[in-house]
């Protein structure tokens, strides 16, 4: 498998000073995905922008995994009303033109 797309776990925490153990909780609840390749972990590039959210929330605002799971369930929850609220007015939009 090639490795293009792919961050060592093991790179990312010692660029970010972040512990193995808090990326190994965030894949456990299912909020990043990691994956093996050759006996070596790593993380998806797509994943970094909340992955680096999560660093930030756990070590500068000091919330819990547990917290950081629900919170992360609440902004994806925006995001997908967001997303609908535009795609309703852009319908909406369609109807008043008519």
């Amino acid at each position: 498998m090639e490795t293009d797309n792919l961050i060592s776990v093991q790179q990312f925490c010692i660029h970010h000073n972040v512990e193995f153990a808090f990326i190994n909780s965030l894949n456990e609840y299912g909020l990043i995905e990691v994956t093996t390749v050759e006996e070596t972990q790593y993380i998806y590039k797509g994943q970094l922008k909340d992955l680096e959210k999560m660093i930030r929330m756990h070590y500068e605002l000091d919330i819990n995994i547990e917290g950081i799971d629900a919170i992360s369930h609440l902004l994806n929850r925006v995001d997908d009303l967001h997303t609908e609220l535009t795609s309703l007015k852009n319908k909406l939009r369609l109807y008043e033109n008519e």
